[in-house]
């Protein structure tokens, strides 16, 4: 046997007992990250597999998980990049961005995450990034809704460290203004399209009564309602949120088709019956984004494909690739030991 044959040998070996042994040969990252949707083909084949069947089971248990599996893909991504820094517990050195004001009795999903770990380590051990787990779930969810799908490029790592400053600092929150939402966008190398699309994930939902509550009494400190939203609409919301109390209330972000992933979000917003503050702004504050707001009510096909692909954009923020960056870990809520 000729000691060329030998390596060979020996490398197929490797590929055989070693499922952790992942690569990739072409980027695709905005920000030179090497990721590839092939990435877990020959390593662990049935990872989305895998994935897309957990999530069907929790979305069909609970038809509002699918807009809480994406909702933590835009939370974690947010964060010192796409790395599931969101999914840790507070252990140690490492104080959890889940008690962060954007995050704290509002994100949810993670027991779902929990799942799809367990069963990728019995089926690849020490192969899928949580990082990756939560991409593939935030399209599966968005799919299940009615939504479109994407190809998912992959071969992310998981942080060793979270960042409660940052998840309080840098996620957008439902009373910024448009200014400093757009802003928050832009740090992460997203413009107006990506924000006026991905704030259409608000067509599937809720949101809690003290996220909007501001709007219904006392938007600009004169203690009036912000006068673009809707008069019967806010009268509507009042019976369930009042001045005070009744903080956890749940409302749909879109009261139309509220499980359903459509436009007609875009709809609302152009009715002045958008929930948030920092939906309707998209209306009134911008005229480039009123024009997208406007574009997306009347074309359903636009607002799919411009979402797909400003979700691979987000996606792609400061993903941590290579073996020197980053893990992957065995229990998404902890670093390996």
């Amino acid at each position: 046997m000729s000691n060329q044959f030998t390596r060979f040998f020996i490398f197929l070996s490797l590929l055989a007992f070693a499922p952790s042994f992942c690569f990739s040969s072409k980027s695709s990252s905005t920000n030179g990250g090497s990721l590839s949707p092939h990435f877990y083909d020959h390593c662990c084949p049935k990872a989305q597999e895998i994935v897309k069947s957990i999530v069907a089971k929790a979305v069909a248990k609970e038809a509002r998980m699918a807009a809480s599996l994406l909702r933590l893909h835009f939370h974690d991504c947010f964060v010192q990049g796409c790395d599931a820094s969101l999914l840790l517990d507070s252990s140690g050195s490492i104080v959890s961005e889940k008690g962060s004001n954007p995050n704290r009795n509002s994100v949810r999903g993670f027991n779902v995450l929990d799942q799809i770990k367990s069963a990728l380590e019995k089926e690849c051990p020490h192969t899928v990034s949580c990082a990756d787990i939560v991409a593939l779930a935030a399209r599966d969810s968005t799919v299940l809704a009615g939504g479109p799908s994407w190809v998912v490029p992959l071969g992310r790592r998981d942080s060793r460290t979270a960042s409660l400053s940052g998840s309080n600092n840098d996620i957008p929150a439902p009373n910024n203004t448009f200014q400093t939402i757009l802003t928050k966008f832009r740090r992460q190398g997203l413009n107006h399209v990506d924000l006026v699309a991905l704030s259409g994930s608000h067509t599937i939902g809720n949101s809690r009564c003290t996220s909007f509550r501001q709007r219904l009494y006392n938007q600009s400190g004169n203690g009036q309602p912000d006068n673009t939203l809707d008069a019967s609409y806010a009268a509507q919301l009042r019976r369930r949120c009042p001045r005070s109390g009744g903080d956890q209330n749940l409302f749909f972000l879109d009261f139309v088709s509220p499980t359903k992933f459509d436009n007609s979000y875009y709809k609302n917003l152009l009715a002045f019956k958008g929930l948030l503050s920092s939906d309707q702004s998209l209306l009134t504050k911008s005229q480039t984004t009123m024009k997208l707001v406007k574009q997306y009510a009347e074309n359903s096909k636009l607002f799919m494909e411009q979402f797909a692909q400003s979700m691979v954009k987000m996606g792609n923020i400061s993903p941590l690739t290579g073996t020197s960056r980053g893990e992957i870990r065995k229990n998404c809520r902890k670093i390996n030991s």
